[in-house]
């Protein structure tokens, strides 16, 4: 798989494409990611995802949106469903002003464009005016055909990357896996940070994680840690530490991994989201933050196990 950070970077021909930011790339997104790689390769095409970042909502609106994936996460995803070549575009303000036409205009002349699969409520250009019916009407003039694929839903509505980013900010990974069809995950090198976990015999990693990543609600997790192809148990602290630093205020994200003893201080380390155990909480005293630490490990034995 091809990861492209520039438009310009690309020449491809007869190449069926998909468009959106993709982020979580969670079970909706992979009906359309299914039929654009199972349409493409039965024509010999290659399957074409062009995805924005940063996120369109920051750059227009000025939320402040923490995002399921980095660009580099959605690519990974993405290329495991069979997806040939990702586009990373930088999202601009300029971007937002190009017409419909003219932006299709260039993907057509960099991709050899053919055919292009879209969600039922996506548009693109100027003031959204790249509708479905508009990218069809420009289809017919440049020569691509257009599908629309419909929304998935479940028991609780339409799967969204909303929804699922409201489930992890709240702790409820469980929840938000059965969405995403993934748990959730965090990666990053490990750094040092001020040795107290093994100063108790319970050493942690201190993950450097992105900090435009979505990062759950404080509290304990069960997860599964990945050094390279190696997995391994942990039992996460995310938070600020409030028995010992309580003025803190960047969250640390800290796996105890079991039955581990390496030295792997700028190792880089992906955490997967299992399932919260418990609030952080603040303790009276050394011993009983201990006592409740190894309780949180025999939990995470047997939830993982």
């Amino acid at each position: 798989m091809r990861h492209y950070r520039f438009l310009e970077e690309v020449n491809l021909q007869n190449a069926w494409l998909t468009i959106g930011v993709f982020d979580g790339v969670h079970r909706g997104h992979r009906e359309i990611i299914n039929k654009l790689t199972a349409g493409a390769h039965a024509n010999g095409a290659p399957a074409v995802v062009l995805t924005f970042d940063p996120h369109p909502a920051i750059v227009l609106g000025g939320h402040d949106i923490r995002c399921l994936t980095t660009p580099d996460e959605r690519a990974e995803l993405l290329a495991a469903l069979g997806v040939d070549a990702v586009i990373t575009q930088r999202f601009t303000r300029d971007l937002s002003t190009v017409s419909a036409m003219d932006y299709m205009s260039q993907l057509t002349e960099r991709l050899g464009l053919k055919h292009l699969l879209i969600g039922y409520d996506f548009a693109l250009g100027r003031g959204r005016e790249g509708n479905a019916a508009r990218l069809t009407e420009i289809g017919k003039e440049l020569n691509y055909g257009v599908e629309v694929v419909e929304a998935v839903s479940d028991e609780s509505g339409v799967i969204s990357s909303t929804e699922i980013r409201k489930l992890v900010a709240t702790g409820n990974v469980a929840e938000a896996a059965q969405l995403l069809g993934h748990n959730y995950s965090l990666r990053g090198p490990v750094i040092h940070g001020d040795g107290r976990g093994r100063r108790i015999n319970i050493p942690t990693a201190n993950i450097d994680y992105p900090k435009q990543k979505a990062i759950p609600a404080f509290g304990i997790y069960a997860c599964w840690a990945w050094l390279e192809d190696e997995r391994f148990m942990a039992a996460t602290n995310i938070g600020i530490n409030p028995t010992f630093t309580p003025d803190k205020q960047t969250p640390n994200v800290e796996p105890h991994i079991l039955d581990f003893n390496r030295d792997i201080y700028g190792k880089e380390v992906k955490l997967e989201f299992v399932t919260r155990l418990r609030d952080e909480l603040k303790f009276d005293s050394v011993d009983a933050l201990v006592k409740q630490i190894h309780a949180d490990i025999a939990h995470t034995r047997e939830i993982l196990r």
